[in-house]
């Protein structure tokens, strides 16, 4: 089947441990390399490394979008909870006008309990929480394209809010919604995104396709409106040996791990390509190795040439 997008490999970068320098060598990196994205994550810490450097990622976007030319940049995902919505379209606006127009907006509507907590943020059931997610998406929407926004919701109120400049890309920078419940976020996302990003851990990817299709009919929207793409763990090595020896790392990072994918060059091109049959686009990859140069390198040239479009 002859796929009407071009099929898409972006980095998600967990930005913890490492240093500003760092992360701008990696950026350079998957720049030079054709990477399309680099995503960071939205935590003011990680469960795996808890005392370990963790630069916070609004600011870090910015400073990333200063220093790089075609690398698009994105967060998987801004934690809802976190930013006023008003306040939150603002700052997207200003960083894709900083990037010119290189801006990803991923979105989600939290879920890290201990974080909120220790932050004095307060923790509602995950049901107002996706009321109050489902409200920012309309306010972002508004605030990215009106010249004023008016809202009257049960959580947020604007009163004739200008966001002067707006962004770069129009409408709007694409708006990527990450989550896989069944009843609520996925109907959000046929309404509000302009791409899923399924997380990893699911148990069936059959199912939860079928379940965004028939949330993507309910809505009205077209077929492949909306892309999909996956935070997909690879394991990649340049023989079955290495790939065996990496993976024994891998069997730790969890949730990753139960829908994560091993081997050689050819053998994750395969890999790929199942998932591309399915109607997946774009990948959100964690290397199991934390992605050092010659890994990029490796996938870069030897499994991103079997996706170029002809």
């Amino acid at each position: 089947m002859k796929q009407a997008r071009k099929i898409e490999f972006g980095l998600f970068s967990p930005q913890a441990g490492l240093s500003y320098q760092a992360l701008l060598a990696r950026a350079s990196t998957l720049e030079k390399l054709g990477y399309h994205s680099m995503w960071l994550v939205d935590h003011m810490w990680t469960r795996a490394m808890p005392e370990a450097d963790l630069l916070e990622c609004m600011a870090l976007l910015s400073a990333l979008a200063a220093r790089t030319e075609k690398l698009r940049l994105g967060v998987m995902v801004l934690c809802n909870s976190y930013r006023n919505p008003a306040l939150l379209a603002k700052s997207l606006c200003t960083i894709d006008q900083v990037s010119g127009g290189r801006l990803e907006v991923g979105m989600g509507a939290g879920w890290m309990e201990e974080e909120y907590r220790a932050y004095g943020y307060e923790f509602p059931p995950i049901g107002i929480r996706l009321k109050q997610f489902e409200e920012s998406l309309q306010i972002l929407k508004s605030m990215f394209t009106e010249k004023r926004t008016n809202f009257d919701g049960r959580y947020y109120r604007l009163v004739d809010a200008i966001n002067n400049p707006k962004p770069v890309q129009t409408p709007h920078p694409p708006i990527t919604i990450g989550g896989s419940g069944e009843k609520v976020m996925l109907r959000l996302v046929a309404e509000y995104a302009d791409r899923w990003n399924l997380p990893a851990g699911y148990r069936s990817l059959d199912d939860k396709l079928a379940t965004f299709e028939r949330h993507r009919e309910a809505a009205g929207r077209a077929p492949g409106a909306i892309e999909i793409s996956e935070q997909l763990l690879v394991c990649l090595g340049r023989s079955e040996e290495e790939v065996e020896q990496k993976w024994k790392i891998a069997t730790r990072l969890k949730p990753f791990v139960y829908t994560g994918i091993k081997g050689t060059p050819a053998q994750i091109v395969d890999e790929l390509k199942a998932r591309v049959a399915k109607g997946i686009t774009m990948f959100t990859i964690l290397f199991s190795d934390f992605a050092p140069p010659e890994t990029l390198e490796l996938f870069a040239n030897e499994v991103m040439p079997a996706f170029a479009a002809r």
